[in-house]
């Protein structure tokens, strides 16, 4: 599942979903540890950054990132498997690298922490106008859905 999860949503999401790419804070991880629990499932999840500092995007910003996922490690059902960010969006492509360095450079401090219940094998960033930015910052998961499909 990718998008802002709502508390009242985290039961359908748990029992339909096999990854949840926008996990933002601890009360919505305790939120679906607990549901986890309940069914006896481990969910993957993907913590959400909001790398830009916009205040119209969802997701914990790049400067607490750490605790939230020393925080989650601590969690039975969920295992942290990477970061996601929604950059914020510009003409040119080239204006993203900041974000993507940023992002990346955090995946990496977290990823040698070794902590529990984390793996660390997904960098989601970049979209259709700048994807291939993010894959030279090592990106390894990209949402392409325009480039694809077209304008909505």
């Amino acid at each position: 599942m990718i998008g802002h999860l709502q508390q009242n949503k985290v039961k359908i999401a748990v029992e339909h979903f096999d990854m949840i790419e926008a996990a933002d804070s601890w009360c919505l991880a305790q939120t679906l540890d607990r549901y986890c629990e309940n069914i006896q499932k481990k969910m993957p999840v993907l913590v959400e950054v909001n790398s830009g500092h916009e205040a119209s995007k969802s997701g914990v910003l790049l400067e607490v990132v750490d605790e939230l996922v020393v925080q989650m490690s601590k969690l039975k059902y969920l295992c942290v498997e990477g970061l996601m960010t929604m950059e914020p969006r510009f003409g040119d492509p080239e204006e993203s690298r900041p974000y993507f360095k940023a992002i990346r450079k955090v995946f990496e401090r977290i990823a040698a922490r070794n902590l529990p219940n984390m793996t660390m094998r997904f960098l989601s960033m970049g979209m259709s106008n700048n994807y291939q930015i993010a894959i030279e910052e090592d990106a390894n998961i990209v949402r392409i859905g325009t480039r694809l499909f077209g304008e909505r």
